[in-house]
């Protein structure tokens, strides 16, 4: 079991603790919530869509939060929790096992960073740096940069001014451009009549080796799982990605696209600038995305599309032509 080590996690609980409205006769207990893809026997999980079935038949939980019809998708091995809502329970769960993760709590461990613990790191003025983080050697931090507790930096890296890092895991000969916001909470909430329930964000950012974001772009940690920007991709200026959106290696991402959450993009895409991504896409290998595209389906591999909503490149001329 990987232990989170940018959220102070209470239990582990009996799921009869977990779910005490439910009458629960076996007895489980629960270390740990995580994905489908990622839950061990240790782990609760859940299942809200159809998208999601190929990791339900193979999860190794031991116990999963579904619906009434979704629950014949799991493993014998898997216990279900029938609910008539999963985020919402979900989100009870996520905020039992961390409750101090709904909100961006300041990190009052931030100092001045001792030259003695970085002998091999330059930083600029004003950078605070909180406890427990790792960074590499030759790595440069620019001016006024804030990096919070348990943040991870390798080797080489160039870590702009103004930036905030935290809940993140940065790679090798990582590039970061001034004004970057990276593992801050995502837009999650449960809807409710007197006050909106903060859906936990417990999830990380992970920026793999030679991977460069430009200036005052936006990386929200993940909800449960984690955003992760592959090897060798680039972001241009000013691109938001939303709470566990995975983009594969080497790929290049135009200035002022918007990555809505779970989205998963393949290897060596392309994405012009302004274009939008809906939320629980998944697009393939080596697809081209044209500027200013709404993007509101799954796209296969090695796919040129263009408008909105995206349509193939051919189709999309052929529209155009019509007018």
């Amino acid at each position: 079991m990987g232990k989170n080590i940018f959220f102070k996690q209470k239990g582990p609980y009996l799921l009869s603790e977990i779910f005490d409205s439910f009458q629960l006769k076996k007895k489980i207990k629960i270390f740990d919530i995580k994905p489908l893809n990622e839950a061990s026997k240790f782990d609760i999980t859940f299942l809200d869509s159809i998208d999601y079935l190929d990791y339900a038949k193979t999860t190794k939980a031991s116990c999963c939060i579904t619906t009434e019809k979704l629950k014949i998708h799991l493993p014998n091995s898997c216990f279900p929790i029938t609910v008539k809502n999963v985020l919402f329970e979900l989100c009870n769960v996520a905020r039992k096992f961390y409750p101090d993760a709904d909100i961006d709590i300041p990190d009052f461990s931030l100092r001045k960073p001792a030259k003695s613990k970085y002998p091999k790191v330059r930083f600029g003025n004003n950078v605070l740096v909180g406890k427990n983080c790792k960074i590499g050697k030759n790595t440069l931090i620019g001016s006024n940069t804030i990096i919070e507790h348990d943040v991870v930096i390798g080797e080489n890296c160039m870590i702009g001014s103004q930036i905030v890092l935290k809940n993140s895991i940065i790679g090798n000969e990582v590039v970061i451009q001034d004004g970057c916001k990276i593992g801050l909470k995502g837009f999650g909430f449960i809807p409710l009549k007197d006050k909106n329930l903060r859906f936990p964000h417990i999830g990380k950012v992970i920026l793999k080796d030679n991977s460069e974001l430009g200036a005052n772009c936006t990386i929200d940690r993940g909800s449960i799982g984690d955003t992760i920007i592959g090897k060798n991709s680039f972001l241009d200026n000013q691109v938001h990605m939303a709470h566990n959106v995975k983009i594969g290696n080497n790929c290049m991402i135009a200035g002022q696209v918007g990555f809505a959450g779970s989205s998963t993009i393949g290897d060596n895409v392309s994405i012009g600038g302004q274009a939008g991504i809906s939320g629980h896409l998944k697009i393939g290998n080596n697809v081209k995305i044209g500027g200013g595209s709404g993007v509101v389906k799954n796209i296969p591999d090695k796919t040129v599309v263009m408008g909105y909503p995206a349509v193939p490149l051919k189709e999309f001329l052929k529209n155009t032509k019509k007018k």
